[in-house]
C-alpha cells in the first residue's frame, strides 16, 4: 500500500535548548486515508510535509475528458441544438469541457453556443470559468448548491425552454426534476464520468484500516467517492463497523456539504471546512488533528501523544509494534494509575497468558528512550510514569 514518508526534521542549533515537541511537524505520527483520484498528489504532498503517513486508496476514478466519447457526443448535440439556458455547476468542469471540445476542433462552436444562451453559475468557481472564456453569467448561486440554481430557474420561468446542465460527479438527476416539472426540456452533459477504482483491493484494505481504528482521519472530496467507500464497506459486510469507527475516533473530513451528504445519510458526522475548498480542507483537518490526538499525557521525558498507528514522545515518533503500542495506549489512559496484567491481557488479541503481557511490556520498554517510564508493581501490574495533573 503506498504511503508517504514523514518529512525530515531540522535539528536545533547547537546552543539552543532542545524543544523537539515545539519544532515537530503538526501531523507527526498521524495516519490519513485519502480517497480522491483527482488532485490527490497535492493532498498527499501537503500532509506528508506536515509529518503524516498517507494511505492512498482512490475509491473512484475519472475518465480523461479527451478520451470520453460520451462527452464529445453530448457536445455535438448541444452545438446542433442550441439551448436557451446553460447551468454551469463547476469551474473545473467547464474548463475541461472547453479543453476537450478544443481537442476535437469544436471549441469555437461550443463557445458561440454558450454566448447565445443565458448562462447561470452554481457558484464563484463556475462564474470564474465562465468569465475566463470571455462569457458573462446572468446569475450565480450564493450557496454553491445545484438546488438553489434550479429553484432560481424555476422561479424565473422555464416553461418551453431548452436547458443544458453541465453535470458534475456529485450531481443527482433528481435535482433537475423541478425543471422538467416546470416545463423545461432538460439535457445533462456529464463532463467527467466516475468509474470503479483501478485497485479495488486497496479500497478494501482502507475499509479494514478504518474498522480497526488504524487511521486518524479519512478525506473525501466528492460525493461519489464517499458513496463508493460506503458501498465497498457494504460489500465486505463492514458498513456498520465503518460508521461506528467514524463515530469512535476516526475523523471523516469532507470538502463541503455536497460531499458530506451521503456520509450524513449513513449516520456519519464529518468534519467540514467553512469554505468548501481543498485548501480549507487541508487547513481544517490539520488544525483538528493537531489539537485532538487520541490521547496525550505528560511524562518526565516530555509530552506523549497517541495516534492511531504511532506514539510520539517529546516530538519523536517511537518505533513500536502494534502490541507494545496497544499497551502504551492503555497505560496512558490510566494516567499513572496501576493497570493489572489481566486488563492488559484483554487488550492484546491472541495473547494467551500473563507471560505474553510480560513479553509485550519488555518490547515496549525497549522502544522507549527511558525504559523506566513503564514501572512494574509486583503482584499488581504496571503503570506509566506521568507528571501530576497531566
Amino acid at each position: 500500500m503506498p504511503a508517504a514518508a514523514p518529512a525530515a526534521q531540522t535539528p536545533p542549533a547547537p546552543d539552543a535548548a532542545p524543544d523537539t515537541a515545539a519544532a515537530a511537524p503538526q501531523l507527526l505520527g498521524v495516519s490519513i486515508g485519502v480517497t480522491s483520484d483527482r488532485r490527490s498528489d497535492d493532498m498527499i504532498a501537503t500532509f506528508s510535509r506536515k509529518g503524516a503517513r498517507v494511505v492512498h486508496a482512490p475509491t473512484m476514478r475519472i475518465v480523461p475528458l479527451s478520451e470520453d466519447e460520451q462527452l464529445l457526443a453530448g457536445t455535438r448535440d448541444v452545438i446542433a441544438d442550441p439551448p436557451d439556458d446553460v447551468l454551469v455547476t463547476t469551474g473545473i468542469g467547464l474548463r475541461g469541457w472547453v479543453e476537450a471540445a478544443d481537442a476535437a476542433g469544436l471549441a469555437d462552436d461550443l463557445l458561440a453556443t454558450f454566448a447565445s444562451a443565458r448562462l447561470l453559475a452554481r457558484g464563484p468557481k463556475a462564474t470564474g470559468a465562465i468569465r475566463a472564456n470571455g462569457l458573462r453569467e446572468a446569475w450565480s448561486a450564493s450557496s454553491e448548491q445545484t438546488a438553489e440554481a434550479v429553484q432560481h430557474m424555476v422561479d424565473e420561468g422555464v416553461a418551453g425552454r431548452s436547458v443544458v446542465v453541465q453535470l458534475h460527479g456529485a450531481a443527482d438527476q433528481h435535482q433537475l426534476e423541478p425543471l422538467v416539472a416546470a416545463g423545461a426540456r432538460v439535457r445533462g452533459v456529464a463532463v467527467y464520468r466516475w468509474l470503479p477504482p483501478e485497485d479495488p483491493e486497496a479500497v478494501q484494505r482502507l475499509v479494514e484500516l478504518i474498522v480497526a481504528g488504524r487511521l486518524d482521519a479519512v478525506t473525501f472530496t466528492s460525493a461519489p467517492g464517499a458513496v463508493a467507500l460506503l458501498d465497498a464497506a457494504d460489500a465486505a459486510g463492514r458498513r456498520e463497523e465503518v460508521v461506528r469507527a467514524f463515530a469512535g475516533g476516526v475523523v471523516a473530513c469532507a470538502v463541503g456539504d455536497v460531499t458530506a451528504e451521503p456520509l450524513r445519510a449513513a449516520g456519519v458526522d464529518p468534519l467540514v471546512p467553512d469554505r468548501w475548498r481543498l485548501g480549507a480542507l487541508l487547513r481544517t483537518l490539520t488544525e483538528h488533528l493537531a489539537a485532538n490526538p487520541l490521547d496525550r499525557v505528560r511524562t518526565p521525558r516530555g509530552e506523549l501523544v497517541l495516534r492511531a498507528q504511532a506514539a510520539v514522545l517529546d516530538g519523536q515518533v517511537l518505533d513500536l509494534a502494534p502490541g507494545p503500542l496497544t499497551v502504551l495506549r492503555r497505560l496512558a489512559r490510566a494516567r499513572g494509575a496501576v493497570v493489572a496484567r489481566d486488563e492488559l491481557l484483554a487488550e492484546l488479541p491472541g495473547a494467551q497468558d500473563a507471560h505474553a503481557v510480560e513479553v509485550t511490556v519488555a518490547r515496549l520498554r525497549s522502544g522507549l528512550p527511558a525504559p523506566d517510564l513503564v514501572r512494574t508493581l509486583v503482584k499488581r501490574g504496571y503503570r506509566l510514569d506521568v507528571v501530576e495533573n497531566s
